[in-house]
């Protein structure tokens, strides 16, 4: 199980670059699955989460 600092840093990582598409929304849920259920920071990530697949499905 990963730290939670570490999956922070990897679900930082992976939206860095402009034009990610839907593998990264993948390795994004991976490493939410890492975190406690109950992990307010995997609430935080799963919202940001679901925000930037709203802006790409709109095409902004």
């Amino acid at each position: 199980m990963l730290t939670e600092q570490s999956v922070e840093r990897g679900f930082r990582k992976l939206f860095d670059t402009v034009g990610f598409g839907e593998g990264e929304f993948e390795k994004a849920e991976d490493l939410l699955d890492q975190l406690r259920p109950e992990s307010p920071l995997k609430h935080r990530l799963g919202c940001e989460l679901d925000e930037l697949r709203e802006l790409v499905a709109t095409g902004r």
